[in-house]
């Protein structure tokens, strides 16, 4: 298969990551979108030759709630910049004793039990369907993965994320259904983000960081707000070396996915040619304008 894609990598950068160190020809810029407002300029740059989008998930300073953050405007600004690529770098909780803090989990699946969020670009006037059985891209797992062992950092490769909607943390009661479920981490924000990202044709996965034991954990009222910021900006710096790390790899010139994540939308449009609202499908033009 021919190398003739040039990736672009989007960074989504989870607590604590307002920013990446490294880029060059730096710019923070504007992205208009037809779902409104992205969380915050996107910052635009180079590192290593490689072209790199980041934007900071809740905004600089973190002004954005989980549940109101504008996940398609997002999505559809990184999309519209280009990228073909996205790290989404995550800050979460702990599931399972051999995940303590300071680890780092490379998910492969998700369960998501948000209930208050727009979760699809589709559904006024255009339907489509996607495949979720495979959410994330594995070829941007092995590199990541790669990249974190040479890197020293402690990884596990495979996990189950669960998605609750917050902000609140879980009741106990909650912590251990999760746990009795086989979650691995719980967070607030990969979910409906990796929807979309599909929905986008954009390959996506996530590097998550444990801050702390979820609520299951005898320790967890122990717990203090300076132990969780302590290490979450640790982790946060291990994630800008990953990142350092992984962007020559992933940027390097390739063909078409071999997991498919970039023709997502192939088979997935179900309105008939005749039938789809022409608004809908000008809002449509960065997403899926490849089909349409």
């Amino acid at each position: 298969m021919a190398n003739d894609i040039e990736p672009v990598i989007g960074i989504i950068g989870g607590s604590g990551l307002y920013d990446i160190e490294g880029l060059k020809n730096k710019s923070w810029r504007p992205v208009a979108t037809p779902w409104g407002t992205p969380s915050d300029e996107l910052l635009f740059g180079e590192l290593d030759g490689v072209r790199c989008v980041f934007l900071p998930r809740h905004g600089r300073g973190h002004p954005i709630s989980p549940t109101h953050l504008n996940y398609r405007a997002n999505i559809d600004a990184l999309k519209r910049s280009g990228v073909t690529d996205i790290l989404s770098l995550s800050a979460v909780g702990s599931l399972k004793a051999e995940l303590p803090p300071g680890h780092f989990v490379i998910v492969d699946q998700f369960i998501d039990r948000s209930f208050a969020r727009e979760k699809s670009f589709f559904g006024e006037g255009i339907v489509a369907h996607v495949s979720m059985a495979h959410p994330v891209c594995p070829r941007i797992g092995d590199i990541a993965e790669h990249a974190a062992r040479d890197l020293g950092l402690p990884v596990t490769r495979g996990g189950t994320y669960m998605v609750m909607e917050g902000p609140q943390f879980s009741t106990k009661a909650e912590s251990e259904l999760y746990r009795s479920w086989g979650c691995s981490v719980i967070g607030m924000t990969n979910m409906p983000e990796a929807k979309l990202a599909r929905e986008a044709e954009i390959c996506y996965a996530t590097f998550a960081m444990v801050t702390d034991f979820d609520c299951w954990h005898p320790d967890h009222d122990h717990v203090t707000v300076d132990t969780v910021v302590k290490v979450l900006l640790d982790n946060a710096e291990k994630a800008r070396e990953l990142v350092k790390s992984v962007v020559p790899t992933l940027g390097q010139k390739r063909g078409l996915c071999p997991a498919g994540c970039d023709r997502a939308l192939d088979y997935a449009i179900i309105t008939a040619p005749g039938q789809r609202d022409p608004a809908m499908a000008a809002k449509l033009d960065a997403v899926a304008g490849r089909v349409l």
